[in-house]
């Protein structure tokens, strides 16, 4: 049957319609595949009135970028030298910023606008770092600048995006640690910093590394630097040299306290301790059965009762016998605990047991009492015979004593039952392989240290590419380091000038005016081949010639 003209149409419009969509999608706009990625902050087009103003009468400002940007955490980024009452109001339009002042400004002014990191791109987030914004409402544009370098004093490196703030002296005891700074900037990757349109007058400088965006310092785990004397500026100061260190709190406090999924206490304290203990004052009778372990430096500790059969537990913390703090911990007296002995070796991750060694087993309970009968040691799959004791000062600890051989392989097998816990929780069996390390990969240090004044004290820590610490020793005249059968690798000396001849490194105090003892690093890597004696000669630079 022949078609109509309307049916013959039909199929001519899905051909055009089909046509059109390919030809729309074709043209349509992409965003670019691949390609390097965009590490470059919004820059600066136009500022009205322009950066730099002189006799400046505007109500508002307005920035132009060349960029769409987002503002972060812009008033606690952004700062304004003087300080003003009342906040600008900070709007985007497109690309530019526009600030409206709120406040009356003050005659024959200089006004530096801060703003730090609150300017960013919005694709990728680049921040466009200590841009500022001067102008002056009189003749005179203030020109001063204070420059220098920031370091950490742990690291001996130099420390990158810390905030340096300068405090007007007459404010420095209303506002340092209670409000953020109206004059900072932030070091670069070199920890270099200009503080630039200064006014003359007496400042206190400090540099902070923190670890919230507030710039005000408030947190013992944040860095602070200061310079001991105060800046009289009546020229550009530069060669400002700061040490960052985290200052030791005053007052002991516990900032962690909870039982553990295994029944044991646990604390962290918010500074290390000399010569830590702890008694149990409540329940009476529990102290004698507890035991208890420090971190490494002595700011944790975890405490295991063998009688849990209590409501609370009162904890009397102290330090060289000097009571610190006591504290109540509540639990409930029905509560269960799940308990899973597990073993860690003196063994490292290729499963090698250092030559001439014994194998150490640590627990993660205190053990009451182990069977050697139902522990085996096989060496090239035949069972060999050996000794195993209880170490006298860590119940965590059995030494286990066997000649052990070069190319053999060994497996230790801790059957079920070998292990008692304090508690009475017995071990599950385990299994552990290894062999002997080459006795060709370790190797002799000898480190000579040469002291600039006999008259002072040293401490020297040896350290390895990890920037684990291997050994300390303190000293007031030349002396030898002698690390023997030590793993081949690169090895870092590291001198404390010890001036209160305490035997470590005492941090400063910002209360008390006192920088921290000095820390200088060896600027060389010392090589410790295979199978080899190697000696290493370190001068140590007189105190009076570190930054």
């Amino acid at each position: 049957m022949p078609l109509n003209k309307k049916q013959a149409f039909l199929p001519q419009i899905f051909i055009a319609f089909i046509a059109a969509l390919f030809i729309i999608g074709c043209a349509s706009v992409q965003k670019p595949m691949g390609g390097p990625r965009d590490r470059t902050p919004p820059k600066l087009l136009k500022a009205t009135p322009e950066n730099m103003t002189r006799n400046f009468t505007a109500k508002s400002v307005t920035l132009q970028f060349d960029e769409y940007f987002k503002l972060t955490n812009q008033y606690a980024e952004i700062s304004i030298s003087p300080a003003m009452e009342r906040s600008p109001e900070y709007k985007i339009r497109q690309k530019s910023l526009v600030i409206d002042f709120k406040d009356t400004l003050h005659k024959n002014t200089t006004y530096v606008i801060n703003f730090g990191k609150a300017i960013a791109d919005v694709n990728e987030g680049n921040v466009l770092k200590n841009f500022t914004y001067v102008f002056s409402t009189g003749a005179h544009i203030d020109s001063l600048t204070v420059s220098g370098n920031v370091t950490n004093t742990d690291t001996q490196a130099k420390e990158k995006e810390a905030t340096v703030m300068l405090f007007p002296l007459s404010q420095d005891s209303v506002m340092f640690g209670k409000k953020k700074p109206s004059i900072y900037t932030t070091t670069d990757s070199a920890g270099n910093f200009t503080l630039s349109n200064l006014h003359d007058g007496t400042y206190r400088i400090y540099a902070l590394k923190e670890t919230s965006p507030d710039k005000i310092y408030n947190n013992d785990q944040e860095l602070i630097a200061f310079s001991k004397e105060p800046i009289h500026l009546n020229k550009d100061t530069s060669n400002i040299s700061l040490r960052l260190f985290k200052q030791i709190p005053e007052k002991f406090r516990i900032v962690d306290k909870h039982f553990d999924t295994d029944g044991k206490m646990f604390f962290t304290f918010n500074k290390p301790l000399r010569d830590p203990s702890i008694k149990i004052t409540y329940p009476p009778g529990i102290d004698e059965t507890k035991y208890v372990d420090f971190g490494k430096t002595n700011d944790t500790a975890m405490v295991y009762l063998k009688n849990l059969d209590f409501d609370s537990v009162r904890v009397a913390f102290f330090d060289k016998q000097k009571p610190l703090d006591t504290i109540f911990l509540r639990k409930g007296k029905k509560e269960t605990f799940t308990r899973n002995i597990t073993f860690k070796y003196n063994i490292d991750n290729n499963q090698l047991l250092q030559p001439g060694k014994d194998l150490l087993i640590t627990s993660n309970l205190p053990i009451d009492n182990f069977d050697p009968n139902l522990i085996a040691l096989t060496e090239d799959s035949l069972q060999v015979n050996f000794t195993a004791q209880k170490d006298q000062n860590n119940p965590k600890l059995i030494n286990l004593k066997y000649r052990f051989k070069q190319k053999a392989n060994y497996q230790l097998t801790l059957n079920e039952y070998a292990f008692t816990d304090m508690y009475g929780d017995k071990n599950k069996k385990s299994f552990k392989r290894f062999t002997l390390n080459k006795t060709e990969n370790y190797g002799t240090l000898t480190i000579k240290l040469n002291v600039p004044d006999t008259s002072k004290a040293y401490v020297a820590q040896i350290l390895n590419s990890e920037k684990q610490l291997l050994k300390t020793v303190t000293f007031t005249k030349n002396t030898s380091v002698i690390l023997k059968d030590y793993l081949t690798g690169k090895y870092k000396v590291r001198v404390i000038y010890d001036s209160n001849r305490n035997g470590i490194w005492d941090s400063g105090s910002v209360k008390k005016g006192t920088q921290p003892e000095h820390i200088w690093l060896y600027n060389k890597d010392i090589n410790l081949r295979a199978n080899w004696e190697t000696e290493e000669s370190v001068d140590i630079p007189s105190e009076s010639t570190l930054p």
